[in-house]
């Protein structure tokens, strides 16, 4: 069973959200981010992947093991608040106001905390509910609750945004339902969006509940009558941004990973096996790999079967999906300057290791974790290859292939030069794409 960490009225110290003191006054409600009419506070902490999107639906084995693909599972549900919705729905007659009122709202400002669950209410493990509250009038009122077993993160989408879900859950706490609002904080799904913000439909339902706010400190919002509500409320995580169409986009990296092909473009992941897209790609990156910056600049799998990626000025290392190096600087393997724009594990036992930038190259050497020579090489070296590349990779055949843009090139190792015939699109050659009519190259 998932551990939980219990919240009443702040968050748990096990999740390293710092509410110190209590609220005695509306204003200080607001300094708190408790959503009178203040956006909720902005803050940059780093944390570690999964946000509140569904569960992977697969994993990677560690090169130690035998086992090299990675295993389908379920289709998981999008994470999303563990609060049931209203009974009757969202129904057409919320429409208008679109904010939805739990039925009970709070007579008192000072909050308390403690760290103990025991409401028979469990959680299930990484992705799926993330959290859930109790609404005011209710037998555990402005009880929060936040699933133990989640990544959570400040400030950015390598996992579950902690603020984010706090501020959904705090917005159960003083009495609002879920709404059906586009890009409310009330909506019962998750989804990363930053900074944090609240809509205007959240603004109208705190409001009702609790007045306009005022200039002194010492007025009252007006009293509203309590409604008839739910007793409890569940959050999960909102739904993932939907994933670029790989007909339309260029992608930011390619490699072969475990012997599959792997493309990636701003935190999604397109997986071809056999030359065909795998049930339930694309999917999040950070479903793999946690912990991966988004977007990934190139990546490549060494003779070893660690998986290199790299972004700006860091790259990172893993063993399958287990994170090993990272992140550390460029500067570590003999690169200074602009991030690297492609790296090609190449040759038989992919002992060749080449990265590429701004028309230059370097040979890289795994056994010492340099590059031969600080100075680079012309990629004219390459025939038949433009000098600028996005991403680069190594088919089962000894063949490699570079992507600019929506175009790529396969280049003949025995010849040492592209063949003929490209550069040809890569949305109709991997994805089945159509290809346009008077198509320019």
């Amino acid at each position: 069973m998932a551990r939980a960490a219990r919240l009443r009225g702040a968050a748990p110290r096990a999740l390293l959200l710092p509410l110190v003191g209590t609220c005695s006054s509306a204003p200080q409600l607001q300094k708190l981010g408790c959503f009178l009419d203040q956006d909720a506070p902005r803050r940059h902490v780093r944390r570690g992947p999964q946000s509140w999107h569904e569960a992977a639906p697969s994993s990677l084995a560690p090169a130690s093991t035998a086992q090299e693909t990675l295993q389908p599972a379920s289709s998981p549900r999008p994470p999303r608040c563990g609060v049931p919705d209203p009974p009757d729905g969202l129904s057409a007659r919320n429409r208008r106001k679109r904010f939805v009122l739990s039925g009970g709202r709070w007579e008192k400002t000072d909050l308390t905390y403690r760290y103990w669950h025991g409401d028979n209410l469990p959680f299930d493990g990484p992705g799926g509910i993330l959290a859930h509250a109790f609404f005011p009038k209710t037998h555990r009122e402005g009880d929060v609750h936040f699933d133990y077993d989640e990544t959570w993160t400040i400030g950015n989408n390598q996992g579950t945004d902690l603020l984010q879900v706090a501020a959904h859950e705090f917005g159960h706490v003083l009495g609002l339902q879920h709404t059906t609002a586009a890009k409310a904080l009330m909506s019962p799904f998750y989804t990363f969006r930053y900074p944090l913000s609240l809509s205007p439909d959240d603004r109208r339902g705190i409001q009702h509940l609790y007045g306009q706010p005022q200039p002194a400190p010492t007025s009252r919002p007006p009293a509203v009558g309590p409604q008839a509500g739910v007793d409890d409320n569940e959050i999960a995580p909102l739904e993932p941004e939907v994933p670029p169409d790989a007909c339309e986009i260029t992608f930011d990296a390619v490699s072969t990973i475990r012997g599959e092909l792997f493309f990636f473009k701003v935190g999604f992941v397109w997986r071809l096996r056999g030359g065909q897209l795998q049930p339930g790609y694309p999917a999040l990156a950070s479903r793999h790999w946690q912990g991966l910056p988004s977007p990934v600049d190139a990546a490549f799998e060494d003779a070893q079967g660690h998986i290199w990626f790299f972004q700006g000025t860091q790259y990172w290392v893993y063993n399958g999906e287990k994170p090993v190096l990272g992140p550390s600087p460029l500067s570590e393997l003999g690169l200074l300057g602009p991030p690297i724009q492609a790296a090609l594990a190449w040759g038989p036992e992919k002992n060749k290791i080449y990265f590429f930038r701004d028309g230059d190259y370097w040979r890289f050497h795994l056994s010492t974790r340099r590059v031969d020579n600080p100075v680079p090489r012309r990629v004219t070296d390459w025939r038949g290859v433009p000098s600028e590349i996005d991403a680069a990779f190594q088919d089962a055949d000894g063949y490699a292939y570079f992507l600019r843009g929506r175009l790529y090139w396969k280049f003949d190792p025995v010849k040492v030069k592209a063949l003929e015939g490209f550069p040809r699109l890569v949305g109709p050659d991997f994805f089945g794409c159509t290809e346009p009519a008077n198509t320019f190259r």
